[in-house]
């Protein structure tokens, strides 16, 4: 069913010192449980993992990128099936996925200590620890040396910027892109939560059957935090580029899992934290 990602209110708007009402597009954000169902067919349980606050729409990859990328399952073929919880629900039906796991299938949950409440500004908010963070991912022995143009990497913003739908309206979403390494894009999503975008992408990622992401384009519309990179490597991610600035627990993780860090991509100009050997500057292309 399709959702509303954004909501015109009535507000007060000040300009050169002078009032008038008018109408203004926000973003929406609701929460959204997460729930898993697994076991034996004669013994299924059902676990709610997490609540995070979200932007309706694509609801099921959140799910299954939020389980993957959490370490809470290894494949998507250990998925039955992702909906939306219509039994056994007496209210905001919408608001609660379930991602059910075939017969047998045991999910890691001991990846999930942690306080699963997430807001939109803090997707690790509640981590025991940093440790615990560091979940095992199946593609962080890849060492792919694939390389791309600083000329390909300018180009990038502009065209997220021009499929950011729900940003032009409400000004209020983050968004997370995949390229390949000829810069064509393959997938958009938006969120309020920067990382619930990237659990978005990748759970697309993951029905498209495209990960490893080690020749791809991870491009992200803000800064890059420590969880943004712990998601990416459980993907295989191998470039990462973002319009922000990485923080400091980013680059070092990064730097440990041989991934390509860009950050302050804007204006024909980014700097390069990790791993600079997969960035080609136009002056030795014709070398290659």
């Amino acid at each position: 069913m399709p959702y509303d990602s954004s909501r015109r209110l009535p507000i007060v708007k000040i300009a050169d010192n002078e009032e008038f009402a008018t109408n203004d597009s926000l973003a929406i954000e609701e929460p959204l449980e997460i729930r898993l169902e697994y076991g034996d067919a004669e013994n299924r349980k059902t676990q709610n993992i997490s609540v995070t606050m979200r932007t309706p729409g694509n609801d099921a990859e959140l799910g299954l990128g939020f389980l993957f990328t959490e370490g809470i399952i290894k494949q998507p073929n250990d998925v039955e099936s992702v909906r939306h919880c219509f039994i056994a629900c007496t209210e905001n039906k919408e608001n609660v996925v379930q991602v059910s796991l075939k017969g047998g299938i045991e999910p890691q949950l001991h990846n999930a200590e942690r306080n699963f409440y997430t807001t939109s500004s803090c997707g690790v908010c509640g981590k025991a620890s940093i440790n615990s963070i560091k979940t095992v991912s199946a593609y962080n022995n890849r060492s792919a040396e694939n390389q791309v143009s600083a000329n390909l990497l300018y180009q990038l913003p502009a065209v997220l910027q021009k499929h950011q739908k729900v940003f032009k309206d409400t000004g209020g979403l983050h968004a997370s892109a995949l390229f390949n390494t000829d810069g064509d894009l393959l997938l958009v999503r938006e969120d309020v939560g920067r990382h619930n975008a990237l659990d978005k992408l990748i759970g697309a990622a993951l029905n498209k059957n495209l990960l490893p992401l080690d020749r791809h384009i991870l491009l992200l519309s803000g800064r890059i935090s420590f969880e943004l990179v712990q998601k990416a490597t459980m993907a295989g991610v191998a470039i990462i580029a973002a319009v922000g600035a990485p923080s400091s627990l980013a680059v070092q993780l990064a730097e440990e899992f041989n991934i390509t860090l860009v950050g302050f991509l804007r204006d024909q100009r980014f700097n390069i934290y990790t791993q600079p050997k997969r960035i080609l500057l136009s002056k030795y292309e014709d070398s290659y």
